[in-house]
């Protein structure tokens, strides 16, 4: 028998949607600070993964020495970081740490309204297995980010680019679905009219949104490889517009994933290629007769992948600041909100 209630009597469900937007805040916040952890060669100072007793910080000397003697014996110590004292450790520790703490809150943040609003018989059964598989999400991306940061502590200091990938297309992938059920509930539109005919802009927005996504798993691969501390020209790639050794290695389709020169490649082409496309896509709609907050998605859209562009090239000719490269990567999951606004207004949208 089914632990949740078939239907549910009628009810405001906009505070949901307000608790799901402030959960899907919280995943932004995830992303911005595990790039921050990566961009400060933070993510590897943390050699436990201790779920439980995790939430809490060092509080005496002993517990830094605790710590530190741990780090010692971690790959990134002994082949990179062997000069560092306590107070250096100090320094790459605490974003680490803030990073897990704020996932374990988020899952906090999850679970306990959802456990609420499905005892008052707030939510259905349909929409109460969508929060268990939002919930399933996010502990597996919890897995994900140990599994990653595993694949730093045994030989090579640096960790996984496909892991790395992984563990951030799964974050972005809860935050765009849990918002996208939030913008349901709060607009009153769960579930499309199958009567309904498709709006004529709907396969073009669908098909941008996934471009837009990826690209930034494409990006995933850059931050993973360090791509973005090679080839700091633009447009070319040192005088070249397709550089030397892109399809070096065998088999041929390693190099889209491995080759530093062939991903960051991919990635320029991938970026050139949304801009293009929000461009036209911008100049193409304007004869369509949009409501208010779409036509404002659609100016904010085209004003975001300039900025986002800007941020890119940026980042690329600095050498990479940290500063800019968190922007930039932020500036990635914002394009890809707006994108996906316009996805869900015209979803439940007539022509």
């Amino acid at each position: 028998m089914s632990p949740f209630p078939a239907s549910a009597p009628p009810a405001p469900l906009k505070p949901v949607a307000y608790w799901l937007f402030a959960c899907s805040a919280m995943i932004l916040l995830m992303v911005i600070i595990g790039g921050l952890t990566r961009l400060t060669g933070s993510g590897l100072s943390m050699v436990e993964w201790a779920p439980v007793v995790g939430w809490i910080p060092p509080i005496n000397e002993a517990d830094w020495q605790n710590l530190f003697a741990q780090y010692r014996q971690s790959p990134e110590f002994l082949k990179i970081n062997w000069e560092m004292d306590l107070e250096g450790f100090k320094s790459i520790f605490w974003l680490e740490f803030i990073h897990r703490v704020v996932g374990r809150l988020t899952g906090v943040v999850f679970l306990l309204p959802f456990l609420y609003f499905l005892g008052k018989r707030r939510i259905d059964r349909a929409l109460a297995w969508q929060f268990v598989l939002m919930f399933l999400i996010g502990g597996l991306q919890g897995g994900m980010g140990w599994y990653m940061v595993k694949s730093g502590l045994v030989d090579n200091p640096h960790v996984s680019q496909y892991r790395l990938t992984a563990h951030l297309g799964i974050a972005v992938f809860l935050y765009a679905y849990m918002l996208w059920v939030a913008l349901g509930l709060y607009f009153g539109q769960r579930q499309r009219s199958s009567n309904l005919p498709k709006h004529p802009l709907l396969g073009r927005t669908m098909a941008l949104t996934a471009l837009i996504f990826l690209t930034l798993l494409s990006g995933g691969f850059v931050a993973g490889l360090d791509a973005g501390m090679a080839f700091n020209t633009f447009p070319l790639m040192n005088d070249e517009w397709i550089p030397e050794g892109i399809f070096f290695l065998q088999p041929a389709y390693l190099n889209f994933f491995e080759n530093i020169a062939t991903v960051q490649w991919n990635h320029r082409l991938l970026a050139t290629v949304v801009f293009l496309s929000v461009s036209a896509y911008w100049w193409t709609t304007r004869r369509y007769a949009l409501s208010k907050p779409v036509a404002m998605a659609r100016q904010l859209l085209l004003l975001m992948v300039v900025i986002q562009v800007t941020l890119g090239i940026a980042t690329l000719l600095l050498m990479v600041p940290t500063p800019l490269a968190s922007a930039h990567q932020t500036g990635a999951v914002l394009l890809l909100t707006l994108s996906l606004f316009l996805t869900h207004r015209l979803y439940h949208a007539a022509s």
